[in-house]
């Protein structure tokens, strides 16, 4: 599943391509693709058809662009989209050939580019949603914010790391306490902070959280200028370009290669029904508590 970098590549393809355009019409080609639009398709047709996207937003792994009406005044809704597993929005000339996968089309009064939502899984989705005071979808309000953020809270999230009497790995894929943060990052983090996944939150040490947050932020930063991470196909940017922060990876998916570190082989292991990726030597696994 596309994570922070991923997803905020996105984003900013958006804020170019699409943010300032109006919609002239919208095509759904998949019930699935709007099936968290409650009020059904033709009422999310209806409710974009002639409003104009006015920027593009993110909030962990969710994106909303929110909307104008026709005479230009701000609305108070806003089209939301979730990628899942698959998703793709993409930029297209009109003349380019359909996707396989299209879902929903968005063309646009002033003839250009279009918007392409395309989902192969059909996991993610497509909403019209309102939108609070501070203009957040009241359904991303519960995600935190991310450590990118300049209004992320560094001591609220140690404090609140620390009271979760969990496995530090569990925590940081918590998108309430901290947004944003996946699978391949988490480990990523993990490893450059020198800490194994199960160590308990509660008994981490100020300066491990401080190296911790340290790693979050430094392996988010370094994946979103490489583009994001790209296994396949399936995670690409709006004009359909891979990301390349696989080429840097240390431990996710490195399984019995040495570690860029000490040379130890990477060790994989079951992890929530995926897989945890650690160095046995960096990141020893903490000693089992003692029973009461």
């Amino acid at each position: 599943m596309p994570e922070l970098p991923e997803v905020e590549v996105v984003r900013r393809g958006l804020e170019q391509w699409v943010a300032g355009r109006t919609v002239a019409a919208v095509e759904v080609h998949h019930p699935r693709a709007v099936r968290r639009h409650l009020e059904g398709t033709e009422h999310f047709v209806a409710t974009l058809t002639g409003r104009t996207f006015t920027a593009a937003h993110r909030r962990g792994k969710y994106l909303w662009l929110p909307l104008a009406e026709p005479d230009g005044t701000p609305s108070d809704r806003a089209l939301v989209g979730h990628l899942g597993m698959s998703g793709q929005l993409l930029v297209e000339k009109p003349s380019a050939p359909d996707e396989t996968h299209l879902r929903a089309r968005f063309t646009f009064t002033d003839g250009g580019r279009e918007l392409r939502f395309v989902d192969q899984r059909t996991f993610g989705g497509l909403a019209v949603e309102e939108s609070d005071g501070d203009g957040v979808p009241p359904r991303l309000a519960h995600i935190a914010i991310d450590p990118l953020d300049p209004g992320f809270d560094v001591d609220a999230f140690a404090a609140a790391l620390r009271r979760r009497r969990t496995e530090v790995k569990r925590a940081l894929l918590d998108q309430t306490l901290i947004g944003g943060v996946g699978n391949i990052y988490a480990d990523e983090s993990l490893w450059r902070a020198r800490l194994h996944g199960t160590r308990p939150t509660d008994k981490l040490t100020r300066g491990q959280v401080a190296d911790l947050l340290d790693g979050v932020r430094d392996v988010l930063g370094e994946a979103l200028a490489q583009g994001g991470t790209s296994f396949d196909s399936l995670y690409v940017d709006v004009n359909g370009q891979s990301g390349y922060f696989s080429r840097f990876l240390a431990v996710y998916g490195q399984g019995d290669r040495p570690c860029p570190r000490c040379g130890t082989a990477i060790v994989r292991e079951p992890f929530m029904n995926r897989s945890s990726y650690s160095c046995p030597t960096c990141q020893p696994r903490p000693r089992a508590r003692r029973k009461a």
